[in-house]
């Protein structure tokens, strides 16, 4: 009896992560580039399998529907989970960002998270959510430099729950962010070594 009990008790937490997994290791970049004729992805610009590498294929509008995509994937992720399973949102969101970055499908070499970050982020909380876009899209628009946007952006998460009052997803939101950092290493030393290139540029990298 009380093996069942346990059974059941992790049954819950396990479909969660499951389903947040499943979701976030969708790769839609490298789905729409091929399906697009521009080739594989991974074999392109810096690899990323993100929407800053797919713009570097010349087709805006993939580059466009791989960010919407990727943020969609990690909203559906938390929504589903959370209608589903009450209260397993947050493992929803670990499974669906850890999906896009590590993806079982390509090897474990993925995105970078910023796009399903900010899914994610909209689902678990949608002022968190906006917060997240405003600057993530106005420091790209500005500096024009995709990393410094992405890394910001997932910084500003965890600072603004904590200013918000949702001290429950604090943890959750600097882990993710973390990741989002170490994802970024190599953007972080070309930037400060002056050769981060801008989005646009003829060199941009991912």
């Amino acid at each position: 009896m009380q093996g069942a009990v346990t059974q059941i008790l992790w049954l819950a937490p396990a479909a969660a992560l499951a389903i947040g997994y499943l979701l976030g290791s969708i790769p839609f970049g490298v789905i729409l580039t091929r399906l697009g004729g521009a080739g594989d992805l991974r074999q392109i610009g810096s690899g990323n399998i993100g929407a800053t590498n797919v713009l570097r294929t010349g087709r805006k509008g993939l580059a466009a529907a791989t960010l919407l995509l990727d943020g969609f994937k990690g909203w559906l992720a938390v929504a589903i989970v959370a209608w589903a399973f009450p209260g397993e949102a947050q493992l929803a969101a670990a499974g669906a960002f850890l999906g896009h970055c590590y993806p079982v499908w390509l090897r474990f070499k993925g995105g970078k998270g910023v796009a399903t970050l900010m899914g994610i982020v909209l689902a678990l909380h949608w002022p968190l959510g906006l917060i997240y876009a405003v600057v993530w899209l106005g420091l790209l628009a500005g500096l024009r430099i995709s990393s410094v946007a992405g890394i910001a952006a997932a910084i500003s998460a965890p600072v603004a729950a904590a200013i918000l009052g949702r001290f429950d997803l604090v943890a959750l939101l600097i882990a993710l962010a973390l990741i989002v950092v170490w994802k970024h290493r190599e953007n972080i030393e070309r930037l400060l070594a002056g050769t981060e290139p801008r989005v646009g540029g003829r060199k941009t990298l991912g």
